[in-house]
């Protein structure tokens, strides 16, 4: 546990949300957000797709989706599911029998979209298929694939246009006494998205999955994204969430999350508040925090740590983070521990300190929560 008090002007409200099941993992109601990615290795190669999705999984992803366009990659789905160690999500468009395969093979949840499936009585196979291997569905619009009516209706994409897909499309999951279903209303278009979503939240009690769909590279689409989904997050809108970047998964699993634990919504790993440096600073500050995110990653536990470097901001941040490396000189600088200065560190043996400080920190917190556990058992 952080040495920090709860600040009631930090806290956000969520949307109450009807809660789904993905596999293991509880998306909607009281939940934590889950944070999502979605391999793009070609799924028939099994292998290299378990590899992907348990990179991510280290990475903390809660849940990975899986593209099925073709029977081939359906049929490597049951070892792809069986390997994972997160639920997986399959990906369906256009051809609603690889939807039913793959709820077959293990799938805990499907994607499906409605603009481009077919007809209502497709739709009620995939459910049949759904209901009969329990998985959840994902009703997953696009301002990118609207249906034909809806574009000629409202003649272009908008709020509307992709909010009333979303809603005719959970109609029928509905009257099929279907309700394991979350929503996504997913554009480019940030400001389209954000609108979506907006006056989806007001219109259903599903759990909604959040993104900025195609959001572009790594640096753009961390910025188009963690405007988009942050606003709506900080709305207290989105119970699951995945950044798309054309980068690495692992990338989007760590953009996630970083939102999140921006937002106080997730506490998983290390956060670094980190000076961005000038001629005051006693040591390279950003070359210590590269490396020591790098040194750091394979922590779980919720830590904060700041790395500042001079003493005009260090005390002060230093006195909010469980951990806190304070410039003070080329040769040393002051190192607090839950908040106070506690001992002198030389810039030359600061880093090494540091990670078994964090170490120390996170083995005393798995010990708790493990003693914990028992004591509730």
């Amino acid at each position: 546990m952080s040495h920090n008090p709860i600040r009631p002007w930090r806290d956000i409200t969520r949307r109450k949300s009807r809660q789904v099941r993905v596999g293991n993992v509880l998306v909607g109601g009281d939940a934590p957000i889950a944070v999502q990615t979605m391999t793009n290795t070609p799924t028939e190669d099994a292998a290299a797709t378990i590899a992907q999705i348990q990179r991510a999984a280290e990475a903390g992803a809660d849940i990975v989706r899986v593209s099925c366009p073709t029977e081939e990659a359906t049929a490597a789905m049951p070892e792809i599911c069986k390997a994972s160690p997160v639920p997986i999500v399959a990906d369906i468009h256009f051809h609603y029998k690889r939807g039913i395969e793959a709820a077959d093979a293990g799938a805990a949840c499907l994607r499906i979209n409605p603009g481009n499936i077919g007809s209502a009585a497709r739709v009620r196979e995939v459910v049949a298929a759904a209901r009969a291997n329990g998985c959840s569905i994902r009703i997953g619009v696009n301002g990118g694939s609207l249906e034909r009516h809806l574009l000629e209706k409202y003649g272009e994409p908008c709020p509307d246009a992709m909010v009333e897909s979303a809603l005719d499309h959970a109609r029928i999951l509905d009257d099929l006494g279907f309700h394991d279903y979350k929503i996504s209303v997913k554009a480019s278009d940030m400001f389209l998205t954000v609108a979506a979503y907006q006056q989806l939240a007001e219109a259903t009690d599903a759990p909604l999955h959040l993104g900025i769909t195609e959001a572009g590279g790594l640096r753009t689409g961390t910025v188009k994204s963690s405007i988009g989904m942050g606003a709506l997050l900080w709305a207290g809108i989105g119970d699951t969430i995945r950044v798309s970047l054309s980068a690495d998964p692992v990338e989007e699993v760590k953009v996630g999350f970083e939102m999140l634990k921006s937002l106080g919504l997730r506490t998983r790993g290390v956060n670094i508040v980190a000076c961005p440096s000038c001629a005051r600073q006693g040591f390279d500050v950003i070359k210590t925090v590269e490396i020591l995110e790098q040194r750091l990653s394979h922590i779980h536990e919720p830590i904060s740590l700041s790395i500042i470097g001079c003493v005009v901001n260090g005390p002060g941040e230093a006195a909010l983070t469980d951990l806190g490396f304070t410039g003070g000189g080329k040769e040393s600088g002051k190192m607090f521990v839950a908040g106070r200065p506690d001992h002198n560190v030389s810039n030359a043996d600061m880093i090494e300190h540091i990670v078994e400080l964090v170490e120390q920190k996170a083995a005393r917190m798995r010990a708790e929560r493990e003693d914990a556990e028992v004591a509730a058992e």
